[in-house]
């Protein structure tokens, strides 16, 4: 299982994975319902930075996943501006990428084994409309999973059309969406086969 952990003894590290979930929540929606003006929604953004630098990641980790959410600020900007105005572009984007961030370094300060146990126990009442919480934690650590091999899957299919000097088009998506369905027959024989294994040792 892919997992973006960064071993560390910081508070956030120390922090129970509910606790932090849990914190996030609230963060989030502070963040999202309070009213804000540019300088509060970059005071957010700040606050993030505060928080990176308190989980012990530094500056240049903060700037890594800044880039990482690049095209969701562009698409924030480009529409507020187009839509509202270039004020509610920079709001909007600053609150947007400020959670985006929190939600970054809680997976950096986390293993992803704790997060989907914490997420397992937390919809436990959900059980009474009969939602199995381990199964949903099952198709999220596959979810997780699967996001490297995608990445990885992508850029060979572009690597591959650049060598055959193919300029990039809907035939890279039409490919990697191919090689993606592949994988995911390959995983769902996998998990198939390993559960018959299982039935007939406890038969």
């Amino acid at each position: 299982m892919i997992s973006l952990y960064r071993p560390g003894a910081s508070a956030l590290h120390r922090m129970p994975a509910g606790a932090k979930l849990a914190t996030l929540a609230v963060l989030a929606l502070v963040a999202s319902l309070w009213p804000h003006t540019i300088w509060t929604a970059i005071g957010t953004l700040g606050g993030a930075f505060l928080l990176f630098l308190a989980g012990g990641q530094g500056p240049i980790v903060f700037v890594r996943q800044l880039w990482a959410a690049k095209w969701t600020v562009v698409i924030l900007v480009v529409t507020q501006v187009l839509f509202v105005s270039w004020e509610a572009a920079i709001t909007v984007s600053a609150r947007v990428v400020a959670v985006v961030l929190m939600a970054g370094l809680v997976t950096l300060t986390t293993r992803t084994s704790d997060l989907l146990d914490a997420l397992e126990r937390a919809m436990g009442p959900l059980r009474v409309l009969r939602v199995d919480p381990a199964r949903v934690a099952f198709v999220l650590s596959l979810t997780i999973a699967a996001i490297p091999v995608i990445a990885s899957l992508a850029h060979q299919v572009g690597e591959a059309h650049r060598a055959r000097g193919v300029r990039p088009g809907p035939r890279v998506i039409v490919t990697l969406l191919v090689l993606a369905l592949r994988h995911a027959d390959t995983v769902g024989d996998a998990i198939t086969a390993r559960a018959a294994v299982a039935e007939m040792r406890t038969s």
